[in-house]
């Protein structure tokens, strides 16, 4: 008869692969599909955070554990891409993410490997961004630094859309750009896109959406925060209705109080990106 633990064990990898493929953050799983002992919820919050809005009711650990975090910590990408953003700021921006439980942390590429290093362990994964901030740059390039940046650590891909061609039409040219990325990251990196909502008529947002679920992006995401403005939580509710409930939305830029986050996740957002993330959860 087969052991007990083996049976929870593969119905355990079996939920977390599911749970990857549909674009929600199962956190560490290796430590994850451990049943032994019983700690889940301190060293996988993440994971556990996302069981739980998958619609499980309780949780169960080991004694001595505290409640799993709560709160919107587990739906942020903790941002910092400022080009001047120093070795200090990068490990303050770690600390910060391990403390706070934070979804992953968002940085540029060159800090793609220190940034791994110094959350090996956690369960806060690392983030960075390609063709940013304009999205310019051709499919082939956009291709090599996602390639870079996932041997460098990076496990979430924040792509810029083809913005350019978006406004010219070119829809083909906006999928070849995506299915690059997407292709490149293959199923166990997350993939995201950022379209400049800003940017962009609804007729655009709409049809950008639409090419991005196709292609099998896991996420849609609105802004990058060096554009003419921010996410707006009529654009996060477009969004939504766009891609189904099964698919990722991000909403980031200009998201700097508890209040407008929480009206984000109301309207459809199911990660913020912010770099006022402490200030954010703190209330």
């Amino acid at each position: 008869m087969q052991d007990f633990s083996e049976v929870i064990e593969r119905v355990v990898r079996e939920v977390l692969s599911r749970l990857s493929q549909e674009g929600l953050d199962t956190g560490d799983t290796e430590c994850a599909v451990c049943v032994s002992c019983g700690k889940c919820v301190e060293k996988a919050p993440t994971a556990v955070q996302n069981i739980k809005n998958a619609g499980a009711a309780r949780i169960s650990s080991s004694l001595g554990i505290s409640a799993v975090k709560g709160g919107l910590g587990p739906l942020i990408d903790h941002t910092l891409l400022k080009p001047e953003a120093s070795r200090q700021d990068i490990e303050k921006l770690c600390s910060e993410a391990r403390e706070f439980g934070f979804a992953s942390v968002c940085v540029n590429p060159g800090n793609v490997r220190l940034a791994t290093s110094l959350l090996e362990r956690s369960g806060t994964k690392v983030c960075s961004v390609v063709g940013f901030p304009l999205g310019a740059a051709k499919k082939e390039v956009k291709a090599y630094e996602t390639r870079r940046a996932i041997l460098d650590g990076a496990r979430e891909i924040d792509m810029v859309m083809n913005i350019g061609a978006m406004k010219s039409g070119d829809l083909r040219l906006v999928e070849e750009d995506m299915r690059e990325v997407k292709e490149t990251c293959g199923p166990r990196v997350i993939t995201k896109v950022i379209l400049e909502t800003a940017l962009l008529t609804d007729e655009e947002k709409i049809e950008a959406c639409r090419i991005a679920k196709k292609v099998g992006m896991d996420f849609v995401k609105t802004s990058t925060g060096f554009g003419p403005g921010g996410a707006t939580v009529e654009d996060v509710r477009l969004m939504r209705s766009v891609v189904g409930e099964r698919m990722g939305v991000k909403a980031s830029g200009g998201i700097r109080d508890t209040e407008t986050a929480k009206r984000m996740v109301e309207a459809g957002a199911t990660r913020i990106g912010a770099s006022a993330s402490v200030k954010i959860v703190g209330g």
